[in-house]
């Protein structure tokens, strides 16, 4: 029996070291049904009079991104959505054992819902109440 316990204390804890890293992002994204787009815009621009960005994003639909603190809050209009939806992004040390691990616990790896740019290093992760995550490095 000790040496069962043993080897499960030892699977345990080398599990444990197997876990990347993780921290929060840079970006936060508000995905926007189409016809509220210019309304949520001049919500962050005018009404709470956040300092809008000169960024570019590599996607195909229309963004607009502004300072939030520390953070870039990308307000994205995505045609063919009926509400707003806030994704998140997650760096890791390392992708690949985020992606093994992540799934390991039973998270949903999605990365079917948006493309991301060739070699690009990292995954779309769905949380337990669906909130799309970015996991890079």
């Amino acid at each position: 029996m000790r040496q069962l316990i043993e080897a499960l204390y030892a699977a345990q804890n080398k599990a444990k070291c197997m876990k990347p890293n993780f921290s929060p992002g840079k970006n936060i994204a508000i995905k926007v049904p189409a016809h509220e787009f210019e309304k949520m815009v001049n919500f962050y621009k005018i009404v709470l009079g956040l300092k809008q960005k000169d960024a570019s994003s590599p996607d195909e639909f229309n963004s607009v991104t502004f300072e939030f603190g520390d953070k870039n809050l990308w307000v994205d209009k995505i045609s063919g959505i009926s509400q707003a939806e806030v994704w998140l992004e997650i760096e890791t040390d390392n992708a690949v054992e985020a992606k093994k691990y992540l799934k390991e616990q039973g998270c949903a790896i999605r990365n079917e819902i948006e493309p991301l740019p060739p070699n690009f290093n990292g995954f779309w992760l769905s949380s337990p109440s669906n909130i799309i995550h970015l996991v890079n490095e």
